[in-house]
């Protein structure tokens, strides 16, 4: 959670749209709005809303999904029972061609590896499969939709570091109200670029600096 209120990032967005006492654009439909480009922040980037959790495994099953709240697996990183040994990230088609029958072979609640495909970005597939009672549970890092933001005295759901691009998101979506005026078109346009370019420089950033050499995406 972040610490910036999101009266401040409203108030900013209030000086460039010339509309501080509210007149076109309340207060209200302002902070819905900001509560929408929290929630398109978490889309560009994924890890800007995450949850860490003891996950408990399907039963007889190698196919696991995460809780109903998750947008995508960051990822799996050690067994929750026994000796809490690490788990390790496998390609599918490895376990395809040397273990033909691992969904269905050698029960138990020790996870060694585990799978996962962005294009089933809810879903994760764990060796060997879990026993028919008592499965085992793994520590499972899982990208979220934040929470909205209640109030405009509240502080944002996602890090400060976001705040920037919320305010670019929300001139765009105030232009995109008045589209029909000269030049807002345009406007919105900008805006909703400046949000993206916040996002992608952030990016950038984090794949120079990270402590892995790349980003979690």
């Amino acid at each position: 959670m972040g610490s910036i209120l999101a009266q401040t990032i409203i108030d900013k967005a209030e000086i460039v749209i010339q509309d501080n006492t509210n007149v076109r654009w309340p207060a209200a439909e302002l902070l819905g709005w900001l509560n929408d480009g929290q929630r398109e922040v978490c889309v560009v980037r994924p890890d800007a809303y995450t949850k860490s959790i003891t996950h408990n495994l399907t039963v007889s099953e190698t196919k696991q999904t995460i809780p109903s709240d998750g947008i995508r697996v960051i990822d799996v990183v050690r067994n929750s029972t026994g000796t809490k040994t690490a788990i390790r990230n496998i390609s599918r088609k490895i376990l395809d061609d040397q273990i033909p029958d691992w969904h269905s072979a050698g029960e138990n609640t020790i996870v060694k590896w585990f799978c996962y495909d962005d294009r089933d970005p809810t879903r994760f597939y764990t060796y060997p499969v879990q026993p028919a009672s008592n499965p085992g549970s793994v520590e499972l890092v899982y990208s979220c939709s934040p929470p909205d933001v209640a109030a405009i005295g509240n502080a944002i759901s996602i890090p400060d570091i976001f705040a920037n691009a919320l305010m670019d998101y929300l001139l765009y979506r105030a232009y995109q109200k008045d589209v029909e005026y000269a030049n807002n078109e345009k406007r919105l346009a900008d805006a909703y670029a400046a949000f993206l370019r916040s996002l992608q420089a952030n990016i950038a950033a984090n794949s120079a600096f990270s402590a892995t050499g790349k980003t979690n995406r």
